[in-house]
């Protein structure tokens, strides 16, 4: 049964091309990841706040480079997009961004990020989602993005506002963590915001 409407991004937008790196114009970086990227973010996954607002704990730097390598295969399969953030001087990693569950047909996707300790409070979850963004909006041709956090996750839902994302409600009980089910703030950019 054939649908009524084309595609909102036709199926090999993403796949026929190499993932790009996205610069933020402010010093940061988005680039793909690398296998040797796995020492920092093994570092960023022993900080308790990450084992707070994620579902994730790394157990080791070897668990971390089959994420990596996950991560990585996911821009083939054009059902999700991971960057690296990292300072444009040094290469220090900052971060990560990530467009996941991604409907080309339907021009949708979700976007999702974090930081290392050192990098909070610098803006560069703001700047890093707002990059994504733009790009997945004006250059891809994404319609919609949605941006989930924990309705008790202040910092994140300050990130999501300055980069754009308008509240749209709350997902009750709609998240569960090693705490128990936690409440989601659902945050959304549409192309023309």
């Amino acid at each position: 049964m054939p649908y009524l409407n084309r595609p909102v991004v036709p199926a090999g937008t993403l796949a026929r091309i190499p993932q790009p790196s996205l610069p933020t114009g402010d010093g940061l970086l988005l680039r793909p990841w690398r296998p040797k990227d796995a020492p920092a973010v093994y570092a960023a996954f022993q900080d308790p706040l990450m084992h707070q607002w994620h579902i994730r704990s790394a157990d080791s730097e070897e668990e971390v480079a089959g994420w990596i390598a996950q991560w990585r295969s996911g821009w083939q399969g054009e059902r999700e997009a991971h960057w690296a953030v990292a300072d444009a001087d040094t290469g220090a990693l900052l971060g990560r961004v990530a467009l996941r569950a991604i409907l080309l047909g339907d021009g949708c996707a979700e976007v999702a990020y974090w930081t290392v300790p050192a990098a909070r409070g610098r803006g560069v979850a703001v700047r890093a989602a707002t990059t994504l963004s733009r790009w997945a909006l004006d250059e891809v041709g994404l319609h919609r993005l949605e941006l989930s956090h924990a309705t008790a996750n202040q910092a994140s839902c300050r990130v999501a506002v300055k980069a754009g994302f308008l509240a749209e409600g709350t997902r009750r009980s709609a998240l569960l963590r090693a705490d128990g089910w936690h409440d989601m703030h659902l945050h959304a950019r549409v192309q023309g915001d």
